[in-house]
């Protein structure tokens, strides 16, 4: 059986992509300790269709 624990899954989507108005999304996916990281998280991360390192934050 699986552990029961704080960590979840969690998608990061990039807030600069969303503005461009260009298809697609840029999207990672990733996990975090909700006991440790109430707050919504915001990590830089590349971004292959802007070419660049952008903001990712997370979404619900």
């Amino acid at each position: 059986m699986a552990k029961k624990g704080n960590r979840v899954q969690i998608i990061l989507e990039c807030t600069e992509h969303k503005e461009s108005g260009m298809a697609g999304t840029s999207r990672y996916i990733s996990t975090k300790n909700k006991k440790n990281t109430p707050d919504r998280l915001e990590l830089k991360k590349f971004n292959p269709v802007l070419k660049k390192y952008t903001v990712h934050k997370e979404i619900k």
